[in-house]
């Protein structure tokens, strides 16, 4: 029995699509479903995913990851919906420790993330970083299935960027991604703010899942929506306000956020400081709902 829908958007990344696949097949202890939204495909993704029997959409150009992710739901025959990045290669015990934690919940009121281990980058303590290759041809597989487990880490707050998982319920109640955004900066954050607003409190990031980002940043080949702004613009503070002091992302774990997370005075502060910056973009002509 399928345990979790995987949705995984990909735009003509046919290699780390398929490296993808394979370490979900491997390393999983559970059967799972998995959704793979084809943008555009000319690179023979679109032949390969229905070679190999997966549920799919597709489109014939790059529509983004927001739609994607929405046509994706269309095709969801579980219970729970996981956002998978198509350059991602989840690690054992990845969805062990997501069913372990789903049973400790008394209701679907949750978001949780994986944790992901990437190369370069990492941001809030919500990332361990440690380099085993960002190509195909860098890969140290066999290193990394040796060690992954050991580097430190504890459960963390804050479950906002993908891989990360929400029942479909939650899912449809506030509605999926946020089109306006497309083609999907700062969506991730949106649609956390969104659960948010719909009272989930629940947001734990997992040091036991685990999954290697190989960061192959594919959104710098598209134009980009100003989501920044529109973030702004749309809930009135800015998203790292929203992460410091709503979400705590990359703060150790603990039970239950709040639903007043912060004083006045800080907050008043940080939403002047929101706002004189929408002021800025848009005297400037920089701001546009809709690249």
């Amino acid at each position: 029995m399928e345990k979790f829908s995987i949705l995984i958007p990909t735009w003509n990344n046919l290699d780390f699509l398929k490296l993808c696949v394979e370490s979900i097949r491997r390393n999983s202890c559970f059967e799972h479903q998995i959704i793979v939204h084809v943008n555009d495909g000319s690179d023979g993704t679109l032949e390969w995913v229905k070679a190999e029997g997966l549920d799919f959409t597709h489109t014939p150009q790059n529509v983004g990851v927001c739609l994607a992710m929405n046509m994706m739901r269309t095709k969801v025959r579980t219970d729970f919906i996981y956002f998978l990045n198509d350059d991602m290669y989840v690690l054992p015990g990845w969805d062990t420790a997501l069913v372990e934690e789903i049973e400790k919940r008394p209701d679907n009121h949750f978001f949780l993330s994986s944790t992901a281990i990437q190369p370069h980058t990492g941001r809030h303590n919500a990332v361990i970083v440690a380099d085993y290759g960002d190509t195909i041809e860098s890969f140290q597989e066999r290193r990394l299935l040796d060690t992954y487990s050991k580097l430190p880490l504890a459960d963390w707050m804050g479950a906002t960027i993908p891989p990360n998982l929400v029942h479909r319920d939650i899912w449809d109640l506030v509605g999926g991604y946020s089109v306006e955004l497309s083609p999907g900066m700062y969506s991730d954050p949106d649609f956390t703010a969104k659960l948010w607003l719909c009272g989930i409190r629940y947001m734990k990031g997992l040091s036991a899942s685990r999954v290697y980002h190989f960061e192959t940043k594919s959104t710098g080949r598209v134009r980009k929506n100003n989501g920044q702004m529109q973030f702004l613009m749309k809930w009135g503070l800015t998203s790292s306000t929203f992460r410091r002091l709503y979400t705590h992302r990359g703060c150790e774990f603990a039970p239950q956020l709040t639903d007043s997370p912060i004083g006045g005075r800080r907050l008043w502060r940080q939403v002047l400081r929101g706002r004189l910056k929408a002021i800025w973009y848009i005297v400037k002509g920089a701001f546009h709902p809709v690249v």
